[in-house]
């Protein structure tokens, strides 16, 4: 496997940059405890947290009373610092905001299970990671905490929802964070932060308790690391269901971890950077994905160009329209329990209020047009191992490019006042607006509506010195192939080298 740092350099320089396990190594071999370990990482993110906005809440009393239990401790990652994420990841007592201030004054009131499954693994949670409101966006950029800076260029963003993430962790301040992905939320940002991340298979991390399944399945949770391998340990860590779960996903034929290496076959990897929606496709992240395919059929993998799978403009009007209908689903939610709608932001609302108008029976018929890409993804799998696009079509936008704009938030409003869906959605400007965005990145939402597992695998930098990501979708259940090719384009392409310009600052 390719080297992730060089143990010469000194453990507290910022530019020393361990992954998770090898962190917890040197936990276990005495050369440093849990207790400092811990006052790194939080020396770290009081130094640059300031400047990228990453973490978005203080849970380092809640880390000094865990970090005691740590001593001693055989768990895979005991002693490493980590970071939650603001949205869907409960820890009793504390809030999870969702990007919202409102929501930030309800602590929860039990834990997942998979934050218990992290802490049983020894990693010592010290914050929480900002999101767009809801986690909506590709984008971090909330308007009750500010936006999220991408620690490559400060003046764009980190992408989202898992935004805050991949800025923590390509800034340095831990080695791998919590993320989840339910149209791209782990790939995008990871891909524009220049680090590793993975979606699971539908299913095979549970969201219990609080769901049986999240936006009709299309939401993984797991993480962005800079290592393929801490993503595999903890992938090991996270898997498998929970009581009550509706499903049980058979394991894997052997750990996770065992497969961070190359893929003992010769694989077919079907190649497209072509946009499944028809927009714009940057040259700098089509090139990446071509290029990334010619180091593989160097290594001895067959490449074949193909299509976009399936109707790229058909799957993304059925995933907006689960979008839309899920907003309103939450807000109702939100309403039930006190909060009223006027405590969203106007794209939320608006988002909200179209969901409000649509007909049950045309939800139900959106989703059960899922079908079609998972048959053609099915198609696509019985003569090839992997599909190859890149991550994105465009380099993430600047802080703010994405905004409403004023003249639209006002009328957003107005037609928010009087309570007229009807009139919003016939306008179209939401769908538009929505549409401007899946341009951007349109390769994504392919594996959350089919439940496959995907993964964005750093590439290199564009002129602007801003990371490019390829992406790999495989069949259902195989995350194992997915880890293996990682591994191997670790090995022949690495990246752990690559630091943002802020380590030089």
């Amino acid at each position: 496997m390719a080297t992730i740092m060089s143990l010469s350099e000194s453990p507290d320089a910022p530019n020393d940059r361990p992954d998770a396990l090898e962190l917890s190594a040197r936990i276990r071999r005495g050369e440093l405890s849990a207790q400092e370990a811990l006052q790194q990482a939080l020396a770290r993110c009081d130094a640059v947290n300031p400047r990228v906005q990453a973490v978005n809440s203080d849970l380092r009393t809640y880390a000094q009373g865990r970090v005691d239990q740590i001593n001693g401790s055989l768990a895979p990652f005991a002693g490493v610092p980590f970071l939650l994420k603001d949205l869907g990841m409960d820890l009793a007592g504390y809030p999870t905001s969702q990007g919202n201030a409102r929501l930030a004054e309800h602590p929860a009131t039990q834990t997942d299970a998979v934050v218990r499954r992290w802490e049983q693994a020894g990693l010592v949670i010290f914050g929480k990671t900002k999101v767009p409101e809801l986690g909506l966006k590709a984008i971090t950029e909330p308007t009750a905490f500010g936006p999220t800076r991408n620690p490559w260029n400060l003046d764009h963003t980190p992408g989202g929802s898992s935004g805050g993430a991949a800025a923590a962790v390509a800034v340095g301040i831990v080695p791998v964070a919590a993320a989840a992905d339910g149209g791209g939320s782990i790939r995008i940002p990871a891909a524009y932060c220049g680090l590793f991340g993975l979606k699971p298979s539908r299913g095979r991390v549970s969201c219990a308790p609080q769901f049986d399944e999240l936006w009709e399945g299309a939401v993984s949770t797991h993480v962005i690391s800079r290592s393929v391998r801490d993503s595999a340990a903890l992938l090991d860590v996270i898997s498998g269901a929970e009581p009550g779960d509706p499903f049980v996903v058979a394991p894997p034929a052997r750990c996770y971890a065992e497969e961070v290496h190359p893929p003992a076959a010769r694989l077919r990897i079907a190649l497209s950077t072509a946009s499944p929606i028809g927009g714009e496709v940057d040259a700098a992240w089509s090139r990446a994905a071509a290029d990334c395919a010619a180091l593989l059929q160097s290594l001895g993998h067959r490449v074949e160009w193909v299509d976009p799978v399936g109707d790229g403009m058909q799957l993304a009007r059925d995933y907006l329209t689960m979008y839309f209908g899920q907003v309103d689903a939450q807000l109702r939610y939100w309403k039930q329990r006190g909060v009223s709608a006027s405590a969203f932001e106007t794209d939320t609302q608006a988002l909200a209020l179209i969901g409000r108008g649509l007909p049950a029976g045309e939800y139900a018929l959106s989703r059960a047009r899922w079908n079609a890409p998972m048959r053609a993804l099915g198609e696509l799998f019985s003569r090839s191992d992997l599909y190859l696009t890149p991550t994105c079509a465009q380099p993430p936008a600047r802080i703010g490019e994405l905004a409403t704009p004023d003249w639209q938030r006002a009328v957003l409003g107005a037609l928010l006042r009087f309570g007229l869906g009807g009139v919003l959605r016939r306008s179209g400007m939401v769908e538009r607006l929505a549409f401007e965005n899946l341009h951007r990145t349109p390769f994504t939402q392919l594996a959350n509506l089919t439940g496959t597992p995907a993964m964005s695998v750093p590439w290199d930098l564009d002129a602007g010195g801003l990371p490019l990501g390829v992406q790999f979708v495989a069949q259902w259940g195989r995350e194992d192939l997915l880890l293996q090719v990682a591994s191997e384009l670790e090995q022949a392409h690495p990246w752990a080298h690559r630091r943002p310009p802020i380590f030089a600052a």
